[in-house]
Parts: C-alpha cells; structure tokens; sequence
C-alpha cells in the first residue's frame, strides 16, 4: 500500500501477477442507528478513488445516503404507492389517480426497469418524449393515428413521479430527486366546447324523458361541475332564500361511487338559483317524495337531490349516457356534461357578467382559469363592443 495523501482516507492497490489491476478505497461511517458501517469503491486509478471517496464523504456530510439504492424505479414505485402514497393527506380520487398513473405509465419497462442508483434527469425526459409520442389507432379506414395522451396526463404523470423519488430521497434511497432537475411539461390552454342558447335547449328538450332531466337543467343553468350536482344534499338547498352551497362531490374511485370535499376553498361556494330553478328544484322533489313512499322499505335515505329509483346516489356514468343520446338526437356533436358547465361560462361573458363574478360562480381558483378557459367571445359580441367604445368617443 502507498503512503496516501491527507485527508484522503483508506485506498489501496490491487495486484494480480505483478500488476495493479485497479485501485481500491474505504472509509468507515456511523449510520443513523448508531451502527458502524462500511463503504468500499473501486476505480483504474489512486485519483478515480479519491473522487469517488469525496464524493462518499461529502454525501455523508450532507445527510444524504453513501450512495443510491440499486433497485428498479418500478420496485420502489409499487412500494411507494401502498406506503408513503396511501399514508398521505392527498384525497382519496387524488391517491387512486396516482396509483393508477403510475402502473400504466411509470412501472412498466422500460422506464421502470432503470436502477435508482443510474437514473437520470436525461432519462426523465426520455420518459416525458415517449409519453408524447404513444398514439393509438385511429377510427375507421385510413383514420390518422390519434394522441392516446392529453398534455394534462402527461403532466400529471411527471408531478406522480417527482412526488415518489421525493419520498425515495427522504427515506435515504437517493442523494437527490433527478426529477426536480427536469421542467415540468407544459400543457396547452384549449377554449373549452361550448353551445349556443338554441343548441343548448335542443339538447335539454331532447333529455325530457330522462329522470335526469332536471340534474342536467341545474348545471346548464348553474355551471355546476357533475360531481357537485351530484353530490348535492336537500340539506345545502334554500329554496325559500333561492340558493345551495357547494360542500361535496360525488365521484367514482375505482369502483365505488364516493363522496369528497371539493378540489379547492373556492370549490366551496354558495350559488344563486333563478325563480324558474327554484321552482323545478320545488317540483323535483314533490316527485322524489312520491318515490320514497312507492320504494317504501327499500328506500336509501341519502338526503341527495338527484338518487336512482331507490334513493341511491347517481353514476356520473349514467348522466353522461343520458346527455349523450340526447345530443345524438338533437344533432349535436361532441357533446358531454361538462359542456353545459362551459356553455353556462360563455354565455354570462357574452352578457357581460364580470369575469370575476363568473369565476365565482364556477369555483374556480382564480380569475386566470377562468380567462383561459372562456377567453373566446363571438363576433357580434366583438364588434359590439368595439362599436360601443367608437360611440363613448364621439367616433
């Protein structure tokens, strides 16, 4: 063994039939248990060792681990989701989402056949690249391939990521998480579909025979989310003072109907109803008493507004199926729930409604969301009011 330099600690040549075959170094540690331990490394050179052995030791003095786990990305991810992703304060739609995101689009080779120890920022967007890329086939002959990804899943994926190889570098896995060091994919603001006042009516009177006619009059009327008007309880309904509060969501997770707190404060929010809502919601539920005393025992007292024949809650699924024919039938394309709650949007901006106002309406976060969702107006409204600004100038 040569004399080694200051500082340097423990390195060593090995030789084979009188030739140094490689350098070896050690340095001896005390991990979190107090327990003694070891690290050895292995280098051409007395200067690749020596590297090797700062960098150890400046890991150390850091709090960081010695070096990074050698297992897969996917192993820790599985372990990730039954632990520190289950264990977390996330909503319970949120906690299924990531799970989910990660199994499909994380865990499976190759991304998730990479070692922790060798993974790379430059592998974070090999990953981000090939998640743009997937398409699937299109529909009929000569179809175009179309996009099996959105740029709101994409994105989704990478926040799932970066969460787990946080929690990878808390528990001592990793020194430090490569995915903070990628930028976090974009996504594209697109104006959301929406229908004029006729479209909107001819799909409403196309649904008349539908139990769920008057769920999806209340969304047209008050841009509620599907969820919120599913979730809703007589109990958060005035009709004397003619408003409801916002306060629940009702969703499916899997595959259970589950009932949670809205996204965001500003989810929760009191919402004013029109005398012709009122008075349907007064008539809607003159009819769901007649079906409490036909359902008799095998009534379900949920205390919802809209529930099935039997007082249970409602599929979002079902809403959707409804919506869906009656747009078929009114000759509507493209059209989903959702499109009511756009179409509400646009048509108080169009009258003028301040955006803030309407922002409020919908619970949205901020104003920002509301601007880029909604920012299109019509012609006539353009030119309408550029025509009112000529006249306030004398033009």
């Amino acid at each position: 063994m040569g004399k080694n330099a200051n500082g340097e600690g423990s390195i060593w040549k090995r030789i084979k039939d009188g030739k140094v075959v490689r350098y070896e170094g050690a340095i001896t540690y005390s991990d979190d248990g107090g327990r003694t331990k070891r690290h050895t490394v292995y280098g051409r050179t007395r200067a690749d060792v020596r590297d090797k052995l700062k960098t150890a030791r400046d890991r150390l003095e850091a709090g960081a681990p010695v070096k990074d786990a050698s297992r897969t990305v996917a192993d820790w991810l599985a372990q990730w989701r039954v632990t520190a992703l289950a264990a977390s304060d996330r909503k319970e739609s949120t906690r299924a989402l990531y799970a989910n995101l990660s199994r499909r689009h994380l865990e499976p080779a190759p991304f998730g056949a990479i070692r922790l120890d060798r993974l790379r920022p430059s592998d974070i967007d090999g990953l981000v690249l090939s998640l743009r890329a997937r398409t699937k086939p299109g529909k009929g002959e000569g179809a175009e391939p179309v996009r099996a990804l959105s740029d709101s899943t994409i994105r989704q994926t990478y926040t799932v990521l970066r969460a787990a190889l946080d929690d990878a570098v808390r528990d001592a896995l990793l020194a430090r998480n490569p995915a903070a060091q990628v930028r976090r994919p974009g996504v594209e603001r697109q104006e959301a579909r929406h229908l004029d006042g006729d479209a909107v009516t001819a799909v409403l009177r196309a649904a008349e025979a539908s139990r769920y006619h008057s769920a999806l009059l209340l969304i047209a009327s008050t841009g509620l989310r599907k969820g919120e008007a599913l979730g809703l309880t007589w109990e958060r309904v005035d009709l004397d003072a003619g408003t409801l509060k916002v306060a629940a969501t009702l969703g499916r997770i899997n595959d259970r109907l589950v009932m949670t707190e809205p996204k965001t404060a500003r989810s929760r929010r009191t919402v004013p109803l029109s005398p012709a809502v009122v008075a349907l919601l007064r008539k809607h539920k003159a009819t769901q008493a007649a079906e409490r005393l036909q359902a008799a025992n095998q009534w379900q007292n949920s205390g919802l507004v809209f529930t099935t024949e039997v007082g249970g809650p409602v599929d979002p699924r079902n809403l959707l199926r409804v919506i869906e024919v009656a747009a078929r039938a009114a000759g509507v394309e493209g059209v989903g729930v959702h499109t009511l709650r756009h179409s509400a949007a646009v048509a108080w901006l169009e009258a003028g409604v301040h955006i803030k106002a309407v922002a409020d309406l919908l619970g949205h976060s901020s104003i920002a969301i509301t601007g880029d969702v909604y920012g299109h107006t019509s012609d006539d409204t353009a030119r309408a009011a550029v025509e009112g600004l000529s006249k306030v100038l004398g033009l």
